[in-house]
């Protein structure tokens, strides 16, 4: 099955991946034919979020294996982002061209998948170099056989739902954990969606004796007191003041090497468990672990995924995140401001603003490689 169209030429953007600052757009070839008769599907990028999560694809690229989900010419690397796409083109019997699809997808403007393990709500990309990579990552919806979908929801959910999935994670692993004893959990990077997810979820787990304290620079303050998802705001130059004696759990979105310093140094043995998980400050980033307190550990939600799903059996892990994304997706519109920029100069601006934080924390970025 195909739209018609015998080659088509993609277009990709891509960073450097030992210097973010560095960043072009590249054109290639891709022969549908070709893909048809191998029995994969090409599928057109309409539009994808971008916010400081897909920095922290690119900042961790290399020591979570990021960078090989969309393979790109030796030094470069096509960060990752969650969008919606269409098929232009099918080999997979029961894949139609034309279906809404929705999933983890490059910088560009078409991918070639191998579409597999065909339901009527999701398929896997079976393509041979993501075998070994994270299964969470390769699922892609089939949004005709999603109930809740709908096309004027799909901003929210690109901007919001893979970073409150990791959110939902995070809450869910501390709580399992019986939060390691501690009293508080400390998330520096306050302002970003994914520390604003956490907030959320924590504040609706079981253990409400259990603070949340969102870790912020001055700037952002205001916004995140105004959001009102955690309990208390406290910026960084004020770490100092906070209360040494209190059994505290540190989730780092930020991976500054200084914060992380500064928290560790102050808690000291009363820092029961350290959490990196985001790379917001992806210029300063932490690789030292020989601090006071509990040695940081990389959290990776795959791993949580996998637990849940055999603790909770098949779809118990989605229906619990389902309720809790239901009422998060329905407290955003007092905040979040989406906006809608298009065509490859406007993305390449984009994602240097990005970079830069030079991007409101209310914002939520849609981008589209078609003008």
């Amino acid at each position: 099955m195909t739209d018609g169209a015998s080659v088509l030429n993609g277009v990709n953007f891509e960073v450097g991946r030992h210097d973010l600052r560095q960043s072009r757009l590249t054109t290639e070839p891709i022969d549908v034919a070709a893909a048809v008769a191998a029995g994969k599907a090409v599928l057109a990028l309409d539009h994808f979020a971008l916010t400081a999560n897909n920095i922290t694809y690119a900042a961790f690229g290399d020591q979570m294996s990021y960078w090989d989900f969309f393979p790109a010419a030796e030094g470069f690397g096509r960060i990752p982002v969650w969008g919606f796409a269409d098929v232009v083109a099918s080999g997979a019997e029961g894949l139609a061209v034309g279906e809404r699809i929705y999933g983890y997808f490059p910088m560009s403007s078409h991918l070639v998948v191998e579409p597999g393990r065909l339901s009527p709500k999701r398929f896997v990309d079976l393509s041979e170099h993501r075998k070994n990579l994270p299964p969470v990552y390769n699922v892609y919806e089939r949004v005709a056989h999603d109930p809740a979908y709908s096309r004027t929801g799909e901003s929210a959910q690109m901007i919001l739902k893979p970073l409150v999935v990791t959110s939902f994670l995070i809450a869910d692993f501390l709580e399992d954990n019986g939060f390691f004893g501690a009293r508080q959990v400390l998330v520096s990077s306050a302002s970003s969606k994914t520390s604003l997810g956490l907030a959320f979820c924590l504040k609706r787990l079981a253990a409400r004796d259990v603070a949340v304290v969102g870790l912020t620079s001055p700037g952002n303050r205001a916004f995140v007191e105004e959001v009102g998802y955690f309990d208390r705001v406290v910026t960084y130059d004020a770490i100092g003041g906070l209360d040494a004696t209190v059994a505290s759990v540190y989730v780092d979105m930020a991976g500054s090497a200084a914060v992380l310093t500064r928290v560790h140094e102050r808690f000291a043995d009363r820092l029961v468990y350290s959490c990196r998980v985001g790379g917001t400050h992806w210029e300063g980033l932490a690789g030292r672990m020989d601090l006071p307190g509990a040695r940081p550990k990389f959290f990776f939600a795959p791993d949580q995924i996998a637990k849940r799903h055999g603790d909770w059996g098949p779809g118990g892990l989605e229906q619990r995140f389902a309720g809790l994304w239901t009422e998060l997706s329905a407290s955003v519109d007092s905040w979040l401001k989406v906006e809608d920029h298009h065509g490859p100069a406007a993305i390449k601006a984009a994602y240097h603003d990005t970079l830069e934080g030079r991007v409101s924390p209310a914002t939520g970025l849609i981008m589209s490689l078609k003008p």
